[in-house]
């Protein structure tokens, strides 16, 4: 039976992604899928080959046209994100007709509706690229979102949903999930209908806020939840604080990985730490896996 791990954060850093990496060389019959759309790395460390793009379109923009465009003003008089001017023209002036910032342009189509004279388009814009790539270790989705774009909630359920495609077509065992960190719509549409959530933090208070933060979205879902301490090393008081404090809440610790600069220099030459190494570090890792399997079920 399919089953699929999605590993966050409550904040970026914590080593989310250098484990997800680890556990894309230990597992078996598995497909990867980066749904940290908006600052996506983990292609950095698995050198993916592309085999298969798309252009992804998460909502409209608008567009004057100049031929129908009377000049009225109604369109910048409603905008509420003052995404509609008249730019200035070559001779010092005025443009005659305004003009749309696609950066400020939300797509809301009010523009659209109050025009008299049908003079604003609102056609699908182009926010991103996803793909479909071949790794060392299997098939991967992921995606690169374009600067100042939206919607990438809707990105990641896209991916997702190829990835979970790929699973069934091949007949893989795993589903490995490289989510957002924090708790905002990324972070949801990465988490929802997942059979397990890794949550990654550090042995710092702050990070303890965020895991407990992260640990209540999962807990709205109702989706099991387990958790790993990285760098737990560098402060053991607090990594027994933040196990004691997720037990409380029912959450289970599933390993703990301790700091070790192999993992870094693992990243500069594009592989994982696990291949990297065989030290302790390697370990750790290796025994968080067997206890996201156990887990699992």
């Amino acid at each position: 039976m399919r089953k699929e791990i999605t590993v966050i954060s409550g904040k970026g850093g914590t080593g989310k992604t250098s484990i997800v990496a680890s556990f894309a060389a230990l597992a078996e019959k598995k497909v990867l899928a980066d749904c940290d759309v908006d600052a996506a790395d983990l292609h950095l460390v698995l050198n993916p080959r592309i085999e298969h793009r798309e252009d992804f379109s998460g909502g409209k923009k608008a567009t004057i046209i100049e031929d129908k465009c009377t000049g009225c003003n109604r369109c910048i008089e409603e905008c509420r994100y003052e995404a509609i001017q008249y730019p200035p023209s070559k001779n010092g002036g005025s443009a005659d007709t305004p003009r749309i910032n696609p950066i400020f342009c939300e797509g809301c189509g009010v523009c659209m509706r109050v025009c008299p004279t049908g003079a604003i388009s609102f056609d699908p814009a182009v926010n991103g690229e996803w793909y479909v790539s071949s790794t060392n270790y299997g098939p991967m989705v992921h995606a690169r979102l374009g600067m100042a774009e939206g919607n990438s909630g809707k990105l990641v359920t896209q991916i997702r949903g190829k990835a979970r495609t790929i699973a069934e077509e091949n007949h893989l065992k795993y589903i490995i999930v490289d989510g957002s960190p924090g708790i905002g719509c990324p972070v949801i549409a990465s988490i929802t209908g997942a059979d397990l959530v890794l949550i990654v933090t550090e042995p710092t208070l702050s990070g303890q806020h965020d895991l407990m933060r992260a640990a209540e979205l999962t807990a709205h879902f109702n989706i099991p939840t387990i958790v790993c301490v990285n760098k737990w090393d560098l402060n053991p008081e607090i990594t027994q604080q933040i196990e004691e404090k997720a037990k409380e809440h029912g959450i289970k610790a599933a390993g703990r990985v301790r700091y070790d600069p192999a993992i870094t220099k693992a990243q500069i030459m594009k592989t994982t730490v696990v291949e990297y190494t065989g030290g302790a570090v390697s370990g750790d890792i290796k025994s968080l896996w067997r206890n996201v399997v156990y887990a699992l079920g």
